[in-house]
């Protein structure tokens, strides 16, 4: 058995495991949506590395004696509600959901690990976090889709911020109802002053992907 993790971990790792779990999920329906065979075999080897990573923070819960279901319980609602809430209405959404949404639960949870006073878990979150791909693939289709017809970049861009504005919604209710996650973040960071650059950084990472997507000028 590992060394025991403290509360925050715990939520850490269970918030990640089921945030892997449903990514795999996602991909693996995206990869049926996909127009061409080479889009197929590059979305489900994205969604085999998310199970992977699922696989290897339910392993280290199991080694460390925590229950990983019961660690992802908790996690269940508001994440399956922002899902619920955010469909996508076309591949496109899709590949936009998983590269904006997902990129700024990733640069949050990236931000949170820097805490993690266990060196084995910490590293083995900024492993599970590392981008198995999507992030260029995403950036690939959705400039060629929007240089075959500009008109589509306004629907996306739209698309994209309102997946922000459901991602913080959520991200609230899960800081109001765990209250160790929170506590790790602001301890670790110090003051409000960090907690504002934290913000401000979050903020960057977006924009830097709009800007990659050709969606924001």
């Amino acid at each position: 058995m590992t060394s025991p993790l403290d509360p925050a971990t715990i939520d850490l790792f269970g918030v990640l495991a089921y945030g892997e779990l449903t990514a795999f999920e996602r991909l693996a329906e995206d990869a049926r949506k996909a127009p061409t065979l080479s889009d197929k075999h590059a979305l489900a080897s994205m969604a085999a590395a998310e199970f992977e990573h699922y696989r290897r923070l339910h392993e280290h819960l199991l080694a460390s004696g925590v229950d990983p279901e019961q660690a992802m319980r908790p996690f269940v609602a508001p994440l399956d509600g922002f899902h619920d809430s955010t469909p996508p209405n076309d591949w496109l959404e899709s590949l936009i959901k998983a590269y904006v949404g997902d990129g700024l639960a990733t640069d949050f949870y990236r931000e949170v690990a820097a805490f993690v006073q266990d060196d084995a878990s910490r590293a083995l979150v900024l492993e599970v976090l590392a981008d198995t791909g999507q992030a260029s693939f995403a950036v690939e289709k959705v400039r060629a889709a929007t240089a075959a017809d500009p008109a589509v970049a306004g629907r996306l861009a739209l698309w994209a911020r309102r997946l922000v504005g459901e991602a913080l919604i959520q991200a609230q209710r899960v800081a109001v109802e765990r209250d160790a996650l929170t506590e790790l973040l602001v301890g670790g960071s110090g003051d409000l002053a960090s907690m504002g650059r934290l913000l401000v950084r979050l903020t960057d990472g977006h924009t830097a992907r709009m800007q990659a997507l050709g969606l924001q000028h």
